[in-house]
């Protein structure tokens, strides 16, 4: 007997949201920095109030938008007592069909909570390696050196690198990305922009299409960033930029801009940053994005800025209708 047309295309949309949901596993022994990261990229925290935060017990599961993926993110508690159950009689549940690990380690000992003893870091990083390999060998890993503005600036290349040395010797083969991160700067939004970089399909077509969008405005660069959290999506430069870590300030400065806008009651659409040397105009683009656009030639006017930014939302509008696989995510 055939289906009912209802029944059909309500599986219909429950294999697509299946299927658009990705599990992210947030793993470190407790003290480690995870539910204060958390909370300042997805929930709009402040650095200096995530000293409210508790620890985490057992596996905290929250899920979370990035663009239009749902990310089934799984906060697992760092206590020692649950860190061995992990690896034991739960292993299977925690490792199975995950997309992406996060592990993060901190960079300095810490006498309160033994966090920083880097024999037991190494020796529960090593099991997750072989439960991921395992239940989900296609699995992403990403560690984070966190806490790392507590190392003398001159140190801190030395201490990731001698991390990323150890954790590659203890990674059971798995490819990994390190990155050293800290609250209190730009860099937690840099490591957390290339794990969910990691997970939009087909990201380097919508890479040609900024190009195109970017030719068109006559601009020197153009920037695609996530709607509430602000971290980068991808972009496209014409010129040569002299500052690297541009986008995870633009990322830091917005998101704090945000919360004062938040604060007096209000909400932030756009803005526009004018110089002798340039033009940026930030913008809503497509449904779950933002885009910012650099112009530095003095003839090109803001208002025909926005007129090819109209253009240009019709124009991937269109090719999300005919199946960009990117499309359904911006």
């Amino acid at each position: 007997m055939a289906a009912a047309p209802g029944a059909a295309t309500s599986q219909q949309a429950a294999a697509q949201s299946q299927a658009s949901t990705s599990k992210v596993l947030l793993m470190g022994r407790a003290g480690a920095g995870k539910t204060s990261m958390k909370s300042i990229i997805f929930a709009n925290y402040l650095a200096r109030d995530t000293n409210r935060l508790h620890h985490t017990n057992f596996i905290e599961h929250s899920s979370l938008r990035f663009l239009n993926l749902r990310l089934n993110l799984w906060d697992c508690g760092g206590q020692d007592v649950f860190m061995e159950n992990y690896f034991e009689s739960q292993r299977e549940m925690i490792f199975q069909n995950a997309e992406v690990l996060i592990y993060v380690l901190v960079a300095v000992g810490d006498s309160r909570n033994s966090v920083g003893d880097g024999s037991r870091d190494l020796h529960y990083f090593s099991h997750a390696m072989e439960s991921l390999k395992q239940f989900s060998p296609n699995a992403r890993v990403f560690c984070l050196i966190h806490k790392l503005d507590l190392v003398h600036e001159s140190k801190r290349e030395e201490v990731l690198r001698k991390y990323e040395q150890e954790l590659q010797t203890h990674s059971s083969g798995i490819s990994l990305q390190c990155f050293g991160t800290s609250i209190w700067d730009d860099t937690l939004f840099k490591a957390w922009s290339q794990i969910v970089y990691s997970l939009i399909p087909s990201v380097d077509q919508l890479q040609k299409q900024l190009e195109f969008v970017c030719d068109v405005c006559e601009a020197d660069e153009v920037v695609l960033f996530e709607k509430n959290t602000f971290l980068l999506i991808t972009n496209y430069s014409r010129k040569d930029q002299q500052d690297a870590h541009r986008f995870e300030k633009i990322s830091n400065i917005v998101k704090q801009f945000k919360l004062s806008c938040a604060k007096v009651k209000t909400s932030f659409r756009s803005f526009q940053i004018k110089s002798q040397q340039f033009c940026a105009t930030i913008e809503p683009f497509l449904p779950h994005s933002f885009v910012m656009v650099v112009v530095s030639d003095p003839s090109v006017m803001s208002a025909s800025t926005s007129v090819n930014l109209w253009a240009a939302r019709n124009h991937l509008a269109e090719l999300n209708r005919m199946g960009a696989p990117w499309g359904d995510h911006l």
